[in-house]
């Protein structure tokens, strides 16, 4: 006979944080069963973090230790709830209207890139924009808008310092890329990067803005969901290149925006080095990644295709020269950085129609889009 008092005395080996999951009030319920059909425990959890390896982690010391007390046998059924305590929910940061976090399932494709020429595309469009790189260990934007000499200055505001942005082609810039040497690695503990993304978030004097772009690093790690947390993300939009390795880590980075205990809207998808097309025979596309890898993943999934951005090299060498692609007035390119944006926009207004009148972003667009 499987008592409960004995479930819970085992479960006291399982840390949370540092602490029992017992003595912490992490365990919530406990029901055991042994009968004729078998030995069966539930166990109910309730966390405030909804990072997924934090719950596996959990999931798996539970059913160990039940296992090693009560046999192999016994059938380890753990149910966890998330629940953000109100003092750690998230805060909108003041004069922003709108949060869109740009990720990708994996590195190397052109997240930054689409980062930086959206911002310079809202700018060049009459936005206010700024870009806070959330990319904490492999910072690119200062390269990409030719800052990576410069240092945000601070200033003191009704008795607090406040950090002030570094500006470049009408955007306002944020990075831990500002505050290290370029060739120093930053070699930080997920908490440490966490409550220096917090101070760059709340410490910083944006001043009014109609779009923080948010880079955030590959993946679905501490960070994404750390962001996620902190602040009202008005939705997401999610970077790939054609081929199946990227569509198949981007499809899990939708997945963690669509969580329940997330619940960001991704407003979209973005195809990048959809193909190349030679100068010299611009009738000619060469699909070097695939093709349509982002249209059947966004047809799948229900979701837009924002935009495809091909392999050109004039976007690489903007990039490195720290000029966006975007600011190349009357090129194939630009138009494409163009329609992108525009297709960002509308749904970001779309997105802002669904919410509480009560929390509607009035938005004037010169792109030719408004919310009244």
């Amino acid at each position: 006979m499987i008592k409960q008092e004995d479930v819970r005395k085992a479960l006291e080996a399982v840390q949370y944080k540092g602490k029992s999951i017992v003595n912490s009030g992490v365990l919530q319920k406990v029901e055991a069963k042994d009968d004729i059909f078998g030995k069966e425990i539930k166990v109910d959890l309730q966390i405030d973090t909804p990072a997924m390896h934090v719950k596996k982690q959990l999931e798996e010391d539970v059913s160990r230790v039940l296992k090693e007390k009560f046999g192999d046998d016994v059938d380890v059924k753990t149910t966890i709830r998330v629940v953000v305590p109100e003092n750690e929910k998230m805060k909108p940061i003041e004069k922003i209207k709108n949060i869109i976090a740009v990720a990708s399932g994996k590195g190397g494709v052109g997240k930054s890139t689409v980062t930086a020429n959206l911002a310079a595309t809202l700018a060049k469009m009459g936005f206010k924009v700024g870009i806070l790189d959330a990319d904490v260990y492999g910072p690119s934007i200062p390269l990409m808008f030719g800052t990576q000499d410069e240092r945000p200055l601070a200033v003191k505001e009704d008795g607090k310092v406040k950090i002030l942005p570094v500006e470049s082609h009408g955007v306002k810039l944020l990075s831990i890329g500002y505050f290290a040497d370029p060739g120093q690695a930053v070699i930080w503990r997920g908490s440490m990067a966490n409550s220096a993304l917090n101070q760059m978030m709340f410490d910083t004097k944006w001043g009014d803005l109609d779009f923080l772009l948010i880079d955030l690093p590959p993946g679905t790690g501490d960070i994404q969901l750390s962001v996620m947390q902190m602040v009202p993300v008005t939705g997401a939009v999610v970077v790939t290149t054609p081929q199946n390795v990227a569509v198949a880590d981007v499809r899990k980075a939708i997945n963690m925006f669509q969580n329940p205990s997330i619940n960001v809207p991704v407003l979209g998808i973005i195809e990048n080095m959809s193909y190349f097309q030679p100068a010299e025979c611009p009738e000619n596309k060469y699909y070097i990644f695939g093709r349509d890898g982002g249209k059947l993943l966004a047809d799948n999934l229900g979701l837009p295709l924002l935009g495809e951005v091909p392999l050109v090299q004039s976007v690489r060498e903007a990039g490195d020269a720290g000029r966006p692609s975007a600011l190349q007035e009357n090129t194939e390119v630009a138009k494409i950085w163009e329609d992108i944006t525009k297709n960002v926009v509308e749904k970001t207004v779309e997105r802002n129609k669904k919410l509480p009148p009560t929390e509607k972003i009035r938005i004037t667009n010169q792109a030719g889009c408004a919310v009244k």
